[in-house]
């Protein structure tokens, strides 16, 4: 029995093409700045929802601080250590940090480029006595920081060449999930807001105000006279790829508190795009830089590896 061949090819049928998937789309296009890809602040910076983003620095850094909390305390009742323990200031810092886009289009739906968004995140920094040998190298402290945030688009040109890209408000608790003596935790409602101008700089601001607690379940008193109840940063991008940035943080009232934190990232070998490990060199000088550190001053220096964006 003969072979059956295949039917023969229609020359007037279009060639059938094959697609390549462009791996830089959505949030990695680089043709959208960065403010428009970190919040998908247009549709054609969209990755959908549910999926898992980086949020702040996922990061594991070397420090050396001018002092050590051997023996926190707090103005509440029951909340000052009973003694001191011999921690050191030379340990390890490890933040985890990601989020994940839950809605979209809550009422920017229909419009053709402009994409709002609700989104979910969560930040974990623990402080590791590694060298500490006579201690069992604990871990000094843990935060954990779940918030919840609102983005919405925006395009106002403003002086300078500055261009306002978005609004948006959040809720965020934070807790160090201690018992007493040790704990510390608080819950803020705050707006925010996100400028750039080209490429080269942004600026992100956000304001907020502490929930009320009763004196009873008042880990902290007067926590944001010390951390603050605004902040400022900036950052600026630079040769290849990479960035030098500052954050302020203020009381907003007389106090001489609050912090400053300087930054500087670089990527490792020859990488250029927005993803990967960088080096991370840091210098923080001020309270709060660990919740149960709220009312200590205090200077770190720090050198670590930095997974920005995946």
């Amino acid at each position: 029995m003969a072979a059956e061949l295949p039917p023969p090819v229609d020359a007037s049928l279009p060639a059938t093409r094959i697609i390549a998937v462009d791996t830089t789309a959505g949030c990695r296009d680089g043709q959208y700045s960065e403010l428009s890809r970190l919040w998908e602040l247009e549709s054609g910076t969209d990755c959908g929802t549910f999926g898992i983003r980086g949020y702040r620095p996922i990061s594991l850094s070397l420090i050396a601080a001018s002092s050590v909390n051997r023996q926190p305390s707090s103005d509440a009742p029951d909340h000052t250590a009973p003694g001191t323990t011999p921690y050191r200031r030379t340990e390890t810092r490890i933040q985890l940090s990601v989020r994940t886009k839950i809605a979209q289009g809550i009422l920017t739906g229909g419009h053709p480029s402009r994409s709002d968004s609700l989104w979910f995140g969560y930040t974990q920094q623990s402080y590791w006595q590694l060298f500490n040998r006579g201690l069992s190298r604990p871990f000094r402290t843990t935060d954990h920081e779940p918030e919840v945030m609102y983005v919405y688009p925006t395009d106002a040109q403003l002086p300078l060449g500055w261009r306002l890209r978005y609004s948006g408000v959040g809720l965020v608790h934070q807790s160090n999930g201690q018992a007493l003596p040790l704990s510390r935790s608080w819950n803020r409602v705050y707006l925010m807001g996100g400028l750039e101008k080209g490429n080269d700089f942004n600026l992100q601001g956000r304001v907020w105000r502490r929930l009320p607690e009763g004196n009873a379940h008042d880990d902290n008193p007067g926590i944001s006279n010390y951390i603050g109840r605004a902040e400022v940063a900036g950052t600026w991008h630079f040769k290849t790829n990479q960035t030098l940035g500052a954050t302020v943080r203020t009381p907003l009232n007389s106090a001489q508190r609050g912090s400053v934190r300087f930054e500087w990232m670089r990527p490792l070998g020859s990488r250029e795009d927005a993803v990967g490990l960088r080096l991370h060199t840091q210098l923080f000088s001020g309270y709060g830089d660990s919740l149960i550190d709220y009312n200590r001053r205090r200077t770190v220096l720090s050198v670590g590896l930095s997974l920005v964006d995946f």
